[in-house]
């Protein structure tokens, strides 16, 4: 006769409480990421700011604050009720000592550690605008093809304007412009549209602003619109703003510089000026396009900020055009992830959740300090450049690492729930963050135009409107389209993580099998059977639905599409059927 043996309950019951503390951890949360931008007097002291902080894990919280700027001076209260949630929180009071503050913008940072936290540390970002934030004047630029420009602002008090056009009709706009990022933030759109028959050259109004409780706010704002045929000039980014650690990386970024006027656009030159730190800054116009890359040397510069610019000549009617370029320079420390930095790699939305096996994109800093690099082949490694990711534990495949983004596939493994997702750098451990893992969440992949989405015809083209220099045409009843995708889960016959999809039989496919709606949005539509559904061979991490384009369906250039199946929808892209 066999004998069993079992353990103590007493034992037992220990083991499931040395288990559930093991994992046991605060969470950092905060009411805001950011404030402002806050006006204030030019010469004088800004109001109190009170960000909350409370935990959303376990055990206690233990907040510890800093300032990388000197007119920042924050503080940590005792505990206290939340007004943005039930519970206790700590106040984190934040003093704006502003008098030494130049007229015009400044942003700066607020950084709140906790020790033994998940998703800490996290950084406040505090922006004031000495002298308030409506402009002195606005001068705006439009084509004779009814396109329009604008100047956008922010206030801390709801605004009542008059707006006045000496000629041309009524050409000028002045309203909310959505909702602001913080409370008390008043967004507003100064707007200027080109009007039928509004012929060629320059054209003058106003906007009187009154009702602001901040009294420099209160102003006659002069605007100029110029209507013209010559090249108008549009930044992408109109600033550049870096943080480095010392000694590290060359930080590089590239301002694209488009015309949104007619005519050709041509650069003619870029140069650059710093106020400090002598000269880490320089400009090249790129071979190709009309692209000046920013290229930025930190080698000799202590921990700090600095400010420098970079001027951009062209034939355009607004230029030359200036291209602020801030820089901190940081000691270096561990790799940090940033608080929400882990965001699915289709579609880059912060709190989304990715699927097992899905491809995951973690934002930051510190991570690496050689240059970037991608995974020379396949099976992906669990180790590049020195950097290596956990999530609960398990190494994950990487796609990709550089020092402030790493791409990886979240392992098939990962069961369903919070996960917690750590960077190593040449052994060096740094944060741990959190992210929402389901065992299936699909999302189907963004053109980058639009809300279209990353589909092929069969012929090879695009469906979309036809667009010029890209291969397109509206798809048809009875095309074949490819939908790419990631977060399907684990496929049948099953897969490795950090493996390639089969190339022939047995492929690995989705099971059961989805269907594909083409109309309705979060509901209704076509509904489409896929002859193919599971992963490319040969990728890692990278699904393919291939379906035939039904005869019965919505038409036009904007037609949702969305894949559905037990226990799962995904995103909603568009796409174009004639």
């Amino acid at each position: 006769m066999g004998v069993s043996f079992s353990r103590p309950l007493v034992l037992t019951s220990l083991i499931a409480v040395l288990a559930g503390t093991a994992f046991a951890a605060p969470k950092l949360r905060l009411s805001t990421a950011a404030v402002g931008p806050v006006s204030v007097a030019v010469g004088a002291n800004g109001p109190r700011q009170v960000v909350e902080a409370y935990n959303a894990g376990d055990g206690s919280l233990t907040l510890r604050v800093a300032a990388a700027d000197s007119w920042l001076v924050p503080a940590v209260g005792g505990a206290a009720p939340c007004t943005t949630r039930a519970g206790s929180c700590f106040p984190i009071n934040i003093e704006l000592q502003t008098a030494s503050l130049s007229l015009g913008l400044h942003t700066g940072t607020v950084i709140v550690t906790a020790a033994d936290a998940l998703d800490a540390p996290q950084t406040i970002t505090v922006t004031v605008q000495p002298g308030g934030g409506v402009p002195a004047k606005a001068d705006l630029f439009v084509a004779p093809n009814g396109s329009a420009d604008s100047v956008r602002f922010a206030t801390n008090s709801e605004l009542r304007s008059a707006v006045t056009t000496q000629s041309g009709g009524r050409w000028l706009s002045f309203g909310i412009d959505g909702f602001g990022s913080f409370r008390f933030v008043w967004p507003y759109l100064l707007e200027a549209r080109h009007l039928p028959g509004l012929a060629e050259g320059s054209y003058s109004g106003s906007v009187n602003i009154t009702g602001s409780s901040f009294q420099p706010d209160n102003k006659n704002v002069p605007v100029t619109l110029r209507v013209t045929s010559d090249p108008i000039a549009a930044l992408s980014p109109d600033r550049v703003q870096i943080r480095v650690a010392q000694n590290t990386i060359k930080p590089q970024a590239a301002v694209v510089v488009a015309n949104r006027g007619l005519g050709a656009l041509s650069i003619t030159g870029a140069e650059v000026s710093t106020t400090s730190g002598g000269e880490w800054l320089a400009a090249v116009r790129a071979e190709t396009g009309n692209i000046v890359n920013v290229n930025i040397d930190t080698a000799n510069l202590a921990p700090g900020k600095y400010q420098g610019a970079v001027e951009i000549a062209s034939n355009a009617v607004n230029g030359p055009l200036r291209v602020p370029v801030d820089v901190e320079v940081v000691a270096q420390g561990v790799p940090a992830a940033s608080a929400g930095g882990v965001v699915n790699n289709a579609i880059y939305e912060p709190g989304d959740t990715i699927g097992a096996g899905g491809i995951a994109s973690v934002f930051g800093e510190q991570f690496s300090f050689q240059d970037a690099a991608g995974a020379p082949a396949t099976p992906l490694p669990t180790e590049l450049g020195g950097v290596r990711v956990l999530v609960n534990g398990l190494a994950a495949p990487l796609y990709y690492a550089s020092y402030g983004q790493i791409n990886f596939q979240v392992p098939y493994e990962v069961q369903p729930g919070e996960a917690r997702v750590s960077m190593t750098r040449d052994g060096q451990a740094g944060n741990t963050v959190t992210v929402n893992v389901a065992r299936r969440a699909p999302r189907l992949l963004r053109l980058g135009i639009d809300d279209y989405g990353i589909i092929v015809n069969q012929d090879g083209t695009l469906p979309i409107p036809p667009t010029p220099g890209i291969p397109s045409r509206r798809a048809r009843s009875g095309d074949a389209l490819v939908i790419y995708a990631t977060g399907f889960g684990q496929t049948n016959p099953p897969v490795t993580s950090g493996a390639a999809a089969p190339a022939a039989e047995p492929f690995a496919r989705i099971d059961p099998v989805p269907t594909v709606y083409f109309g309705g949005n979060v509901t209704g539509g076509s509904p489409a059977t896929p002859f193919f559904a599971g992963l490319t061979p040969g990728f890692v991490g990278l699904y393919q639905i291939n379906v035939f384009v039904p005869s019965v369906l919505p038409r036009g250039d904007t037609v949702p599409l969305r894949v559905e199946g037990p226990g799962y929808v995904s995103n909603t892209i568009v796409i174009a059927i004639e």
